[in-house]
């Protein structure tokens, strides 16, 4: 499998802007700039959609080692921040908050630690990870 984007950059990194296009169009034309990550201007960022593409796997992959476990989860909320310093990324923090009728706390820890520490997007950074689970 293979899914791809398309960036397209007019002008300086200051003044100028771009647009983000994915495979699937969910991202069509999408505004990002210099000041949409460095500041509070209008579109997104490279940043926010770490953020989105890490706590979307997480959360899918977590669903899949509960299943696996026996376990139907009612609901999984994942917030993610992704931490740029010094012009690296250096942290990713994942938040889940979780309803799962008949788990263990220990179960539900050991699941969604797994779920972090195997889930393609966290394999595949580099910089550090951390996660809070809270079972509800």
């Amino acid at each position: 499998m293979k899914r791809s984007a398309k960036a397209v950059w007019k002008g300086t990194v200051k003044e100028g802007s771009g647009v983000l296009t994915t495979q699937s169009t969910t991202l069509n034309d999408t505004q990002y700039s210099f000041k949409s990550r460095f500041e509070e201007g209008v579109g997104t960022n490279p940043e926010e959609l770490l953020a989105a593409a890490h706590a979307g796997c997480f959360t899918m992959m977590t669903s899949s080692l509960l299943t696996e476990a026996g376990y139907t989860p009612e609901t999984l909320e994942t917030e993610c921040k992704i931490s740029l310093v010094d012009g690296k990324i250096s942290l990713s923090e994942l938040t889940l908050n979780a309803k799962v009728p008949g788990i263990s706390e220990e179960d539900f820890q050991k699941i969604a630690k797994n779920a972090e520490e195997q889930c393609p997007v966290s394999v595949a950074f580099s910089f550090e990870k951390s996660l809070t689970a809270t079972l509800a």
